[in-house]
């Protein structure tokens, strides 16, 4: 089986996973804006409350179902990367060659990795039903604990639960994500196997143009847009 088949079959649960960054993070603005009461949240409560937010405001609003692009960028905008370790995610997909890329190279594969997760997160918001809900696992942390998993499970639709497990990180008095579990795969862990297969044959600068192309193809095509790298 090819890695894009396998991508491919892995991507709605890849975009359940993206659709999980956003609801940790939809509302934590207003859980910023009170720093007193983020430093009370655990980091369970904190996803809890934020994704019944966003599941909420995403069944109310169909354009958003629909994979309204502008909508998507706009929302994560505003409301998921300024609370997602961005910088720490793009470093650990790409992998060991971070270290040797320079920081325009950087700078661009920070910009198409963004992209990537933006349009495949449009395809996410589309899988969301109105019996979809999310089920927490008992938080295992203990005092000054600085790394927490926090794991879930979505439900509804007649499906499966699908695994969802977040890695969070204290930022402060609040807390930020740097990697989702989806049925035990890490989403960083599976980008790093693709981005690492465009690394060997083009480099850094061929992962830069793959994914380039990649999110330069119509949006109206989500299981292009999806792989973590273009089909050979």
């Amino acid at each position: 089986m090819t890695t894009t088949t396998t991508m491919r079959r892995l991507f709605l649960n890849r975009a359940w996973a993206l659709a999980a960054l956003a609801a940790l993070s939809a509302g934590a603005l207003a859980l910023h804006a009170t720093p007193a009461r983020a430093a009370a949240t655990a980091p369970d409560a904190f996803v809890r409350e934020i994704s019944k937010n966003l599941l909420d405001a995403v069944k109310a609003d169909a354009a958003i179902q629909a994979g309204d692009i502008p909508k998507v960028i706009a929302l994560v905008d505003a409301k998921l990367l300024p609370h997602l370790n961005f910088p720490r995610m793009t470093a650990s997909a790409v992998g060991v060659r971070w270290r040797q890329a320079s920081p325009e190279q950087r700078e661009r594969l920070q910009s198409e990795f963004k992209t990537l997760l933006v349009r495949t997160y449009a395809g996410a918001l589309a899988q969301v039903k109105p019996e979809t809900d999310l089920h927490f696992m008992p938080l295992r942390m203990r005092p000054g604990d600085e790394n927490v998993l926090v794991r879930s499970e979505v439900r509804g639709g007649g499906n499966e639960p699908i695994q969802l497990d977040y890695r969070l990180e204290r930022h402060g008095e609040s807390w930020r994500i740097f990697d989702v579990n989806v049925l035990g795969i890490w989403l960083v862990d599976q980008y790093r196997s693709s981005f690492a297969q465009e690394i060997a044959t083009g480099g850094i600068d061929g992962l830069i143009a793959k994914l380039a192309e990649r999110n330069a193809a119509p949006a109206s095509a989500p299981a292009d847009t999806s792989a973590g790298a273009p089909s050979k």
